[in-house]
């Protein structure tokens, strides 16, 4: 059965051939989401294992989960513009062999660096994935499924997370370390067969007419912006914690490169970001909040591990098992949350979940102190449904009424404002930790400092949803006051 262009069968599916069709297509797309996501959660549980095995440092090992992010964070963004010039299928075929071949060289290298080179392959393909899966939706999916398909793709990017270490561990004890790449080997190439045989074909009349609205891709732009987000990255990540005079730097290189890279996009005949689409409100603000609901998430897992074992004296298992409890919950309410958008709104579905994740902050701030671990549970079972909420309305209200020849590039943006926020969560959210703690080693506190920096953690993350809910709110209130912005 060869794939055939479908958007317009799928938007009102009137046979049971095209009602299977999509669900194929969702099939696939979840699969490289669910990829992508374990790539990023699987490798964390060998590092331990990597430093015997390399013989080398933590601070060495650590770019084995580093370079991975970098070239997201750094590529994610081109990769959904070139989607949209050269065609999504293709470059997703690309992306998932990419990969599939990268995972396989993961599995085989013989040292550490070459570890690391084919964990940059290895994010360039999920890269790839990333961006574009989203896309697709808005090009196969009925509008009014769209929250329903965008849940779908938050449970399995849940899934891959929850996944990741608990299927890593299991990899590396009954097999080795090399398992944990190995296995994206097979699910790659199947991944590969579903895309190919069930996403619907590139438009190439719409392609023609793109390409003579943008001649050629925006290199300059592309490799300033790729700069910069590396620059931003990294004096996010290097350090682990200890904010100094490099660190400094790059993030003064970052702003440098950032308004270079504005410059350069009011001056090139084919943009890869136009400065005007941030006039878009609901564009802009979407983006906004995404940032800081990933920084505000990442808390959880930055904080949530030390509390656990310092302050309540858990045993590992126990930790793990307990942080655990917010991924399941993702994947569980992932598709509910993408139904409640489609019936109430997205604009009253970002609401009512940022809502939930400021009762679930402040729970995590207050509730473990009085009730123990009963208050943790209680409090991320209250956080991670509204996140997902938050999620696949956020996600929908964006790409619903997105242009077709943008839809990569905007997916991109959406995917790296997320990563952006998860990067400045770790290290902004880390700080704030340790600063409450007042502790300049970690693993020197008291358990009473500890439960004090969780609590004032979590009021900083509380208030930085508030914030989150403010712009929501001016974002309702500029629509409706004009509803052309």
């Amino acid at each position: 059965m060869k794939a055939t262009p479908i958007p317009e069968a799928i938007a009102s599916p009137t046979s049971t051939k095209a009602s299977q069709q999509v669900r194929w297509i969702l099939a696939s797309l979840s699969l490289s989401m669910l990829l992508s996501s374990l790539g990023t959660s699987i490798a964390n549980v060998g590092l331990p294992t990597l430093t015997h095995v390399f013989n080398a440092s933590f601070q060495q090992v650590q770019w084995v989960v580093v370079a991975y992010l970098l070239a997201i964070s750094t590529l994610i963004v081109s990769v959904g513009r070139l989607g949209d010039m050269m065609g999504r299928k293709r470059l997703l075929l690309a992306g998932i062999a990419l990969f599939t071949l990268a995972s396989a060289l993961c599995s085989a290298a013989p040292t550490l660096n070459m570890l690391i080179a084919a964990r940059a392959m290895q994010g360039l393909g999920a890269a790839i994935m990333m961006a574009l899966t989203m896309a697709f939706v808005g090009e196969t999916v009925s509008k009014e499924k769209t929250g329903s398909a965008m849940g779908l793709l938050g449970t399995m990017s849940a899934v891959g997370t929850a996944l990741g270490p608990s299927l890593g561990g299991i990899l590396i004890a009954g097999i080795d370390w090399r398992a944990i790449f190995l296995i994206n080997v097979p699910l790659g190439i199947i991944s590969f067969i579903l895309a190919q045989r069930y996403l619907p074909q590139d438009q190439q009349a719409s392609h023609k007419a793109n390409n003579k609205a943008s001649a050629r891709f925006d290199h300059i732009g592309t490799l300033l912006l790729a700069l910069t987000l590396a620059a931003y990255a990294l004096a996010m990540t290097l350090g682990r914690g200890h904010f100094g005079a490099l660190n400094l730097a790059l993030l003064f290189a970052a702003t440098l490169g950032a308004a270079l890279f504005m410059l350069v996009e009011t001056k090139v005949a084919s943009p890869l970001i136009r400065p005007s689409l941030f006039r878009d409100i609901t564009l802009s603000t979407s983006l906004a909040m995404n940032t800081l609901v990933a920084t505000v998430m990442m808390a959880t897992l930055v904080v949530g591990p030390f509390y656990l074992s310092r302050s309540l004296a858990l045993s590992d298992a126990m930790v793990g098992l307990l942080m655990s409890i917010g991924p399941v919950i993702s994947a569980c309410s992932g598709v509910i949350a993408g139904r409640i958008v489609d019936r109430m709104g997205a604009p009253a579905t970002v609401t009512t979940g940022l809502v939930a994740m400021i009762i679930g902050a402040f729970g995590l701030a207050l509730l473990p102190s009085i009730i123990g671990i009963s208050g943790y549970v209680i409090a991320i079972a209250i956080l991670t449904p509204g996140y997902q909420l938050f999620q696949a309305a956020n996600n929908t209200a964006v790409m619903q009424d997105i242009a077709p020849h943008q839809r990569g590039l905007i997916s991109g943006m959406l995917n790296l404002s997320r990563n952006l926020g998860l990067i400045t969560g770790a290290t902004l959210m880390g700080a704030v930790f340790a600063y409450a703690s007042a502790s300049s080693d970690i693993r020197a506190a008291t358990p009473a400092a500890i439960a004090t920096g969780m609590q004032t953690t979590f009021i900083v993350a509380g208030v930085i949803l508030v914030m989150a809910l403010g712009i929501a709110g001016t974002e309702r209130l500029l629509t409706k006051s004009n509803p052309t912005v």
